[in-house]
Parts: structure tokens; sequence; C-alpha cells
């Protein structure tokens, strides 16, 4: 084993996260769509009976780094280390709850602040496109620049970004290289994250030496479950993909033996029309012989 732990893991996240306002904050305000002057200056971390909890199939995603700004906006922010399509209606459900929970005081609705729900997945969910960030957000679908401010839901696809400068966007691509270049096997840290005070000070979180022997157990048991339902999927997904094979397979023979019916009628027809051509066999003969019938011979 290396130097750290995994970043990505439900304990690793939730203490760099979770448990360091500081280290939140930065990076909220390089993976959010902030203007200079929305950026986030200081939070308030969920008191833990509004944290939207998991289910026994969400076990692989980390629902409790939640927190409030100085400015009543409220945001959620969530790993997700298997992707399941059910997983962007759990995001919108948990962002829309935390939404109309502004409401239940009784104040008036232009109190309403934002959500932002900010979900790290480990997965390639959007497979015809390149682009690793998505950001969704009520737009007008014409005049794009028309906007209903309240939900902002954003993903990133982790196994998609590829660092390329640090001239732009630098704290976005150095918490990115921290999410996905810091593992278990890593001996030393990059020089560029180790130089920024932030990411180093969430790097220093991760050694191993700095965990106790119970929650080293419960990391090992994280990754076990993890590599359970990646395995669980995996033959799902074969399954299925065996199965639309056998689907496609049984379409193309019932669609090549409707085209030889097709083809033995077609077969009856042009015979049944060259011998009514001929005028030297009754309709009742050809229908006999063709197997057509009466008024399908008339019909030629």
């Amino acid at each position: 084993m290396g130097k750290y732990l995994d970043p990505r893991a439900d304990l690793t996240f939730k203490k760099v996260f979770g448990e360091h306002k500081n280290l939140v904050i930065s990076l909220l305000n390089a993976l959010l769509p902030l203007k200079d002057d929305e950026r986030v200056e200081s939070i308030e971390y969920w008191p833990a009976e509004k944290i939207p909890k998991r289910t026994q199939v969400e076990k692989d995603s980390i629902v409790d780094v939640c927190c409030r700004d100085n400015k009543n906006r409220e945001f959620i922010v969530e790993m997700q280390m298997t992707w399941t399509e059910s997983f962007k209606k759990r995001v919108l459900l948990n962002a829309s709850k935390a939404y109309v929970a502004q409401s239940e005081a009784g104040e008036p609705y232009y109190t309403l602040q934002p959500v932002y729900a900010l979900n790290f997945v480990n997965e390639n969910f959007m497979k015809d496109v390149d682009d690793y960030y998505h950001y969704f957000h009520l737009v007008h679908d014409k005049y794009t620049e028309k906007v209903i401010d309240g939900l902002h839901l954003i993903f990133v696809e982790l196994k998609k970004f590829k660092p390329q400068t640090f001239t732009e966007k630098k704290m976005q691509a150095l918490w990115l290289r921290f999410l996905t270049e810091i593992t278990d096997k890593t001996l030393e840290a990059p020089a560029e994250l180790l130089e920024d005070p932030e990411v180093s000070e969430a790097l220093k979180i991760l050694e191993i030496g700095a965990y106790s022997p119970g929650e080293m157990r419960a990391y090992d048991r994280f990754w076990d479950y993890i590599s359970r339902q990646k395995t669980i999927e995996g033959d799902n997904r074969r399954m299925i993909e065996k199965a639309n094979a056998e689907i496609a397979e049984a379409n193309a023979e019932i669609a090549e033996a409707k085209a030889e019916i097709e083809k033995l009628k077609q077969d009856k027809f042009d015979t049944a029309r060259k011998l009514k051509a001929m005028n030297v066999m009754t309709t009742a003969q050809i229908a006999e012989a063709t197997g057509l019938a009466a008024k399908e011979i008339d019909a030629l």
C-alpha cells in the first residue's frame, strides 16, 4: 500500500470535504458555475437530521457532504462510484427536497435560494459526448439567456478528465487531479498538488498514518462493496447483452421467414398471372394449382 488512501472512498471523501470547511469551499468555487461575485465565502454544514439518507442499494453514494453558505444557498456534494440511470433522478429529488424545505417556515417565495448539487461520477455515463463537465439548470428552450434560478445540477465524469493546462481553471484541474490521480497505491503525490496549500492540506488528511485500525477496516469494507457491486452489474450487463443478442437473432430469423413467405406468395401470383394470360385454364383450376383464392386470381 502507498502513502495515501483513495479520496473517492466514503470515509476519506467525508473526512476531507465533510469536516474541513475551507476545503469544501475551495472545491465548490472550483467546480460550480459561479461568477466572481457569486463565489462561496463561508459555509455551515447541515445538521445530521437534514442529510438525505441512503437506501441499501445506494451505499456507494456519498450523500453526507451538505452545507449552506452565508447567502443561504445550499450545496450537496456526492461521489457516485457505480453509475445507474436512477442516480440522476435521486440527485434531482434530493436537490428538490432541499429547495422545498426552505419554504417550510412559511417564508415568502422570493426568499428561496438556489440549491447546487455537485456530483462526481467515477464512470462514463454520457458516452456520446467528450466533455467531462455537465451542467443542468432551468433555461428557456429558445432564449437560453433566460434562466429560472433554483436547481443547479452538475455532473463530473472523472474518467474523462484529462488535465491540459494550469493557466485556466487551475483549482478545478487541481481538485480533479486530486480525485483521479491519488489512490492507495500512491507513494508520492505530484508536485503541483503539493504546492497548492489547500490540496496539500487535503493530501495530509489522506495519509494512512492518520487513520485508526477501525477506520481502515471501514475503508476496506467500502472497496469490497464497490467490487461486489461492479461484479454484479457486470454480470447483469452481460446477461442483458446476451438476451438482447438472442432477441435480435430471433427477430432476424422471423424477418427472414416472413420474407421467404412473401416470396413464395409472390411466386404463386406470378404463376397464376402467367396461367391466366395463357387462357387455357379456368379460375378454379388456377386456384387449385396455385393455392390462391379465386378472388385473388380475378383481381390479377
